[in-house]
């Protein structure tokens, strides 16, 4: 029973037993064969080596053609704004148009108070006939004293006779020396009466200027009174305002308000002649030149985009032309980039829908810049040959 039971002797009868056999010899017990490799690991291989070629690559042709488009965000849309004023002053008694109008240049936008110019006009107009007769009744003295004149002249005549003829006949003892006197005193005052008459045929002529043999309206006090009167008419016809330009009718004021001389009313804006105005980094416009074409998006139109061209670049930045410009003297000076407005005409459609001023948009500029490639060893043989590399060029104003 003890035999029986030894684990040791059971192990050392199945090894000396020749019926028994091993796993190892068992063929349905043999060990797996190894597995295969993965496909995909020569995938691996193959993006570890291209992999940063690939992305030097994109970075060489970002970085070569990068510099060429120029955009910003700071841009809007502008148009022409005319602020209407009135040339007089007066209550404005009758409104033609409504906010938001369109309309045409010579259109009546409002009128004012007209009675007090049409009296003016009325006084104006009354003084000019005054003038008018004032003047007709001085040509008729004048002619009158022409007349005076040659009474003058003749009495002055007789007189110097009748002088020579009562001193002959007091010479010949045949008239007294009181004859004499009176005669004498006869041409004396036939003399002083032409005197007389030539200086008020002077101021006569004076009055007159060139009215004096030609028309009355060639007289200053007639043509100052005809610009009194020119001026009341236009004051009256200045009580009626029209649109200056084509546009749309904005702050449109109501029945009633008062309009002072230069005050501005309400205003016009332009829905023909629209630009871009964009706000450039001035270390962006290294390359920027007018007549470039430009990529325009409207952020009111996301889905839409215009073409146009740069008009022209302003020769001031936006800083100088503020209220309180910068005073970069001081001590506590700080550098920072200055924006330069550069205007930009816009190409649009019959079917384009409308802009309008103040709109944001996004300005794409396309300068056509290359950058230079870098100096590689290759291609050290076509400098040799007389080739040149693509040059780092600025925009030039002339």
């Amino acid at each position: 029973m003890s035999d029986r039971n030894d684990p040791q002797q059971d192990s050392g009868e199945a090894a000396r037993s020749p019926d028994r056999a091993s796993p190892a010899d068992d063929p349905t017990t043999a060990p797996p064969a190894p597995a295969p490799r993965p496909r995909g690991r020569w995938l691996r291989r193959v993006l570890l080596l291209a992999g940063p070629v690939l992305v030097v690559a994109v970075g060489a042709y970002l970085w070569y053609t990068g510099g060429r488009h120029v955009e910003t965000e700071n841009a809007y849309v502008k148009a022409d704004v005319v602020v209407v004023s009135s040339e007089v002053a007066g209550p404005i008694e009758r409104v033609e148009i409504e906010e938001n109008e369109r309309v045409a240049a010579g259109d009546v936008l409002f009128t004012l108070d007209a009675r007090p110019f049409r009296v003016a006009l009325a006084r104006a107009e009354a003084q000019l006939a005054a003038v008018g007769s004032m003047i007709e009744s001085v040509k008729a003295s004048y002619r009158q004293r022409l007349e005076e004149l040659e009474l003058a002249r003749t009495d002055y005549a007789f007189a110097e006779r009748e002088l020579e003829r009562e001193i002959r006949l007091a010479e010949q003892e045949l008239g007294s020396e009181a004859a004499v006197d009176r005669a004498r005193h006869e041409f004396d005052a036939a003399a002083q009466r032409i005197r007389i008459v030539e200086r008020g045929l002077e101021q006569l002529r004076a009055q007159l200027g060139d009215a004096l043999d030609g028309s009355v309206t060639g007289q200053a006090a007639y043509r100052a009174a005809k610009a009194a009167r020119d001026a009341a008419a236009l004051d009256l016809e200045h009580t009626v305002v029209r649109a200056p330009i084509d546009g749309v009718a904005s702050r449109v004021p109501v029945v009633g308000h008062y309009a002072a001389p230069g005050a501005a009313v309400m205003s016009i804006v332009s829905d023909r002649d629209v630009w871009i105005e964009a706000n450039y980094k001035e270390t962006d416009l290294t390359h920027v030149c007018a007549g470039q074409p430009v990529e325009i998006h409207i952020d009111t139109y996301p889905d839409r985009a215009w073409s146009g061209r740069v008009a022209s670049i302003s020769q001031a930045t936006g800083a100088e032309f503020s209220v309180l410009p910068a005073q970069n003297a001081t001590g506590n000076w700080v550098k920072v980039i200055q924006r330069i407005p550069v205007r930009v005409a816009v190409r649009r459609g019959v079917n384009d829908p409308p802009l309008r001023t103040g709109m944001s948009a996004t300005v794409s500029v396309d300068t056509g810049r290359e950058r230079p490639l870098p100096a590689l060893p290759w291609l050290a043989g076509d400098a040799v040959a007389g080739g040149e590399p693509a040059s780092d060029k600025t925009c030039n104003a002339e």
